[in-house]
């Protein structure tokens, strides 16, 4: 197929290489977001998908916006005869969805209809789902909402975070792309219309969403870790004022106390009271420091016994 791809970061790149490796398909063009600073010196960067397809020889275009006149008549010049998007991080228009004769069909990391929108998989993360998974769907002017062309489940472990989600699912989502593709092509594929009944959404998360709550049960703060893991991390007030970013908890048995007081302190790092049960913690990151074991962070005597965690506002 001669295929147009749209797709920005680098749960998008793998989506592509699958379809370059696979020798089936003619990458006409990739289209991605445009270049933006980043860090603390602003440095302008590349988008994963442009940084890749450069180094594939691909065409690469970054409109700011993609509805436009102008671009729409370039990518008709194009030719595609389908367009392939992934978390391309801009809504399609009907007319460029009617542009190829197949349609625009997107990779979308979840099991549709849950978790429409923006955040799929930290949401799977933080609801303390027991499995996610991909779909291949067929696109419409709606936020997610178009016939389903084909899924791939993944388990979610009870200690898997969001990074390592986001991993699996980047490589079962680009092979399932490639199969879906071939059935297209044949003619044998199968499209399912959702049940808009049982929708759910993800939406676009924000600062307040990071704040660890020691009042919610010792799982809800569990899942909340790991679907903040490795970006962009749960946090707490230190005494002091200072955030702590908190990596990585396992549930634990603790003294009955008020929620967010530190109940023990353990080799591998320091038990916090929960609004029920409690958490160890073994991985932090003070406030403009790195990552590290919570025990060192410990020894520095960053928490000791009875230091009560979350209580300062802001």
């Amino acid at each position: 197929m001669r295929i147009v791809f749209m797709g920005t970061p680098d749960f998008a790149v793998g989506t592509l290489q699958a379809l370059v490796e696979s020798g089936k398909h003619e990458i006409a063009a990739v289209v991605t977001q445009p270049d933006r600073p980043k860090g603390r010196g602003q440095k302008m960067l590349m988008t994963p998908v442009k940084e890749y397809s450069l180094s594939q020889g691909l065409p690469v275009y970054q409109p700011a916006k993609v509805k436009t006149p102008e671009v729409i008549a370039q990518l008709r010049e194009l030719r595609p005869e389908i367009i392939v998007v992934a978390a391309f991080g801009q809504l399609l228009n009907q007319e460029l969805l009617a542009l190829p004769p197949l349609g625009c069909v997107n990779v979308h990391a979840s099991l549709l209809p849950k978790y429409r929108g923006a955040a799929p998989i930290h949401y799977a993360i933080l609801q303390g789902e027991k499995e996610s998974g991909v779909t291949i769907m067929q696109m419409d002017i709606g936020m997610d909402t178009g016939d389903m062309l084909s899924k791939v489940i993944v388990p979610i472990g009870s200690e898997m975070t969001m990074g390592e989600l986001h991993d699996e699912l980047k490589v079962k989502g680009a092979e399932l792309l490639v199969r879906t593709l071939d059935e297209l092509a044949s003619g044998a594929a199968k499209p399912e219309k959702q049940n808009d009944t049982e929708a759910t959404y993800a939406k676009l998360l924000d600062r307040a969403m990071e704040k660890i709550d020691w009042n919610n049960p010792a799982a809800k703060i569990h899942d909340l870790v790991r679907g903040f893991n490795p970006a962009p991390g749960a946090f707490t007030r230190l005494p002091d004022g200072k955030n702590l970013k908190i990596w990585k908890t396992v549930p634990a048995e603790g003294q009955t106390a008020p929620a967010g007081t530190v109940t023990a302190v353990t080799k591998k790092g320091f038990i916090v009271a929960c609004g029920s049960g409690a958490l160890e913690v073994l991985e932090v990151q003070p406030e403009s420091k790195k990552r590290m074991e919570a025990k060192v962070f410990c020894n520095g005597r960053g928490v000791e016994l009875g230091t009560v965690l979350g209580n300062i506002e802001g």
